[in-house]
């Protein structure tokens, strides 16, 4: 089986991981997801993961409530701490090696971010799950997976979600929406539409770094994209 991508960043949302729960954590969700990682790891495919919180927390909206943002923003990281926690559990149960990177300090449940080592740790065939964010406040989970991605020399981020692709509307709200097979960075600027958060595009132009934006709750989608499947809408430069 000849693979299209070796080593991937895959972005996991929060809200992805708690399924149909309002708060919390879906236990069928993770291991469906986990058995998705496996089935890729499996070929041989280098992952890394990046997992969002809003499951547990979200910081734009305490914010809107009056919270301070930064505040709300380490609040945010933390709850990624602990999805990343979850689905390492998940992994490891099913027998793949998994090592939790933090950006921000937390020795005694995952070790602290360094580049080299995460490098290291997908040679040796290790699941990497990156959480806390960048560490910094202002910055979301989406710009986080760009950067790791960037960082670790990976050759695509992979944005999973609840649809199959990007759409003109809401395509769950709106049956007119249309989807894009293909987009560049600047119609995604330029629409607004939501991809990633601006920043996160912005950082994958500036590199040529492509996205592929997918519904991963339908089963064997990410292993027909490390094979090269057209699935989902590819956003990359023109």
């Amino acid at each position: 089986m000849e693979l299209k991508y070796s080593r991937i960043v895959l972005k996991v949302s929060g809200e992805a991981l708690g399924g149909d729960l309002k708060y919390g954590i879906s236990p069928d969700v993770i291991h469906f997801v986990a058995g998705e990682i496996e089935e890729v790891h499996t070929l041989g495919v280098q992952i890394a993961v990046v997992v969002g919180g809003g499951n547990i927390f979200r910081g734009l909206k305490a914010t809107a409530s009056g919270m301070d943002r930064a505040t709300a923003d380490y609040m945010g990281m933390l709850a990624t701490i602990l999805n990343g926690l979850a689905l390492q559990d998940a992994l490891e149960r099913r027998g793949v090696h998994t090592r939790v990177q933090s950006a921000i300090e937390v020795r005694e449940v995952a070790e602290l971010f360094i580049r080299r080592r995460a490098i290291r740790h997908l040679e040796k065939g290790r699941v990497v799950i990156f959480v806390g964010g960048t560490g910094n406040p202002y910055f979301s989970t989406d710009t986080a997976a760009a950067l790791r991605a960037i960082e670790i020399g990976a050759e695509v981020v992979f944005k999973a979600t609840k649809v199959d692709g990007v759409y003109t509307a809401d395509p769950l709200k709106d049956a007119s929406a249309q989807k894009f097979d293909e987009l560049s960075y600047i119609e995604v600027l330029s629409r607004e539409l939501k991809v990633m958060d601006s920043t996160a595009i912005s950082l994958c132009m500036d590199n040529r770094f492509p996205i592929v934006v997918f519904n991963l709750h339908e089963q064997g989608r990410l292993k027909g994209l490390v094979l090269g499947e057209k699935v989902g809408t590819i956003v990359k430069g023109r």
